[in-house]
């Protein structure tokens, strides 16, 4: 049975938070991220950093240990359809080679965040229902 280390309660707070961010009339991306690199946080930063839903949501996942930052991402990933879950150990393996100090803009520059993470719980739960 695969495990999953993220608090389910830590990830539920984190969408119902990216969906108050998201769902706002203003917040809109050109483009998903494909790394988190500073180029793009700066820019999610420098267009929200006024804004209180983004900051909470910021800081909530900012506020994550790496390894459960990790975690998150292939959480999304996972629920993006980019993994299986027979390749759980892969995505979190790929995670965790791709983070970095800006993993939260990462995350948040995704629109459909709350979505992918919704989903990736609930295959979590169908597999450990089998």
């Amino acid at each position: 049975m695969m495990e999953f280390e993220l608090n389910r309660d830590t990830v539920r707070f984190i969408v119902d938070k990216a969906h108050e961010f998201h769902g706002k009339d203003d917040v809109s991306f050109e483009e998903e991220p494909e790394v988190a690199d500073e180029f793009w946080s700066g820019q999610v930063t420098a267009d929200f950093s006024g804004d209180p839903y983004y900051q909470e949501l910021k800081t909530t996942i900012d506020d994550l240990e790496p390894d459960q930052q990790v975690s998150l991402v292939a959480l999304m990933w996972l629920g993006r359809g980019d993994f299986s879950m027979h390749e759980w150990p892969e995505a979190l393996k790929n995670a965790g080679e791709s983070w970095t100090a800006h993993t939260a803009d990462y995350l948040i520059g995704t629109s459909l965040l709350a979505d992918y993470l919704e989903e990736g719980l609930q295959q979590f739960q169908v597999a450990q229902s089998e």
